[in-house]
């Protein structure tokens, strides 16, 4: 009778000991392999020229002929600045030159007069070199009237603003009548070449060299023409469709923030992006030999990491593991540290275990 109580005692510990799970668990072998994680830096879109456009002359907005974002041509007129006063002084050098010019060519056949007679000794050689002087100074009186008037079209061309390049007008903060000049503060509007988009994203010395030696060989700008292209994730979260490549490298580190510069172009064949969107750069790196493990096989306790390691006779126990703070994607953990290549995991539905449970595996 005692002998049947002890076993009873005994199998009722073991019961205790170890529980039988009521369904199959799935799991999951530890195996190192590569993988793809990422980083996400702030950045700013810009165009890949932005210029201001400033007035060189001094003058009264006459005609503002684009709007905010149109799209404009090279060579397209967008502004009219009214200044008559050059308008004036065209037409005024205009009839100097041809003053000039006249006087230019009667000094040239006074010339061609005297000589054959200071020839033939009918007047003296004076007369010749008077002439000959006189056809010098209309000369550079000449030239400087031809310089005149090329100055004076130059400021009568600056009364039209024209677009640069190709591109996209930005903001315009002045309105039609509006006294504008060269040491204005604002510009009259921002032209944007968005046919590709330039990023410029900033890296610690640490994620500079960690980026940089990804078992790549080389020199810096060789090393980064074999880098994986980048993503560009939009501010309301989403991915833009285009991919992009980190193409330079700025050439030294700032001393002050001891960050260093990279910049990465996508294309923007939609005209999607435009100058000044807010955006991250998500940057990719390989990691080898490492430990991938699904999200959903690990809990956290108490500010802590944890896996169920399933043992001998399917027994579970939790481990504590260590994660890398980058991700692969949303759905896996690098592990640094915890678990070994050869060990196995409850890798979901892990909200009813418990330590010393044993399961059924799939």
């Amino acid at each position: 009778m005692s002998s049947l109580i002890f076993l009873v005692a005994c199998q009722k510990k073991e019961a205790e000991t170890v529980k039988e799970a009521a369904a199959f668990y799935p799991t999951l072998s530890i195996v190192k392999e590569e993988a793809v994680v990422y980083s996400d830096y702030p950045v700013v879109l810009q165009g890949k020229k932005d210029v201001e456009l400033r007035p060189k002359i001094d003058g009264f907005i006459e005609a503002i002929l684009v709007e905010e974002g149109q799209k404009v041509k090279k060579g397209q007129v967008l502004f009219r600045i009214y200044a008559p006063q050059f308008k004036e002084e065209n037409v005024a050098a205009v009839a100097n030159l041809s003053r000039a010019e006249a006087e230019l060519n009667d000094a040239g056949m006074k010339v061609k007069k005297v000589k054959p007679l200071v020839e033939e000794n009918i007047i003296s050689n004076y007369e010749l070199e008077s002439a000959q002087y006189n056809l010098k100074t209309k000369k550079a009186l000449f030239a400087e009237a031809k310089a005149n008037l090329s100055n004076a079209e130059a400021n009568l061309r600056y009364t039209q603003i024209v677009a640069p390049f190709d591109g996209v007008i930005g903001l315009i903060p002045f309105k039609e009548g509006a006294l504008v000049n060269s040491s204005s503060i604002k510009p009259l509007t921002v032209i944007s070449d968005t046919s590709s988009i330039h990023t410029y994203l900033s890296m610690n010395e640490k994620q500079f060299f960690d980026f940089t030696q990804q078992g790549i060989h080389g020199s810096v700008q060789e090393q980064i023409d074999l880098l994986p292209q980048v993503s560009l994730i939009l501010a309301n979260e989403t991915e833009y469709s285009e991919k992009g490549k980190i193409t330079t490298v700025s050439g030294q580190f700032d001393p002050l923030t001891g960050s260093i510069n990279f910049r990465a172009v996508f294309g923007n064949k939609a005209g999607l992006l435009r100058s000044g969107n807010s955006a991250s750069i998500r940057v990719y790196e390989k990691v080898n030999n490492t430990i991938l493990v699904p999200q959903k096989s690990t809990f956290d306790l108490q500010g802590k990491r944890f896996v169920y390691v399933v043992g001998n006779n399917a027994v579970v126990k939790s481990r504590e593991i260590q994660i890398m703070e980058k991700e692969p994607s949303g759905q896996q953990y690098i592990v640094m540290s915890g678990l070994n290549a050869g060990d196995k995991i409850v890798s979901a539905d892990i909200g009813g275990l418990k330590d010393g449970v044993k399961i059924k595996l799939k």
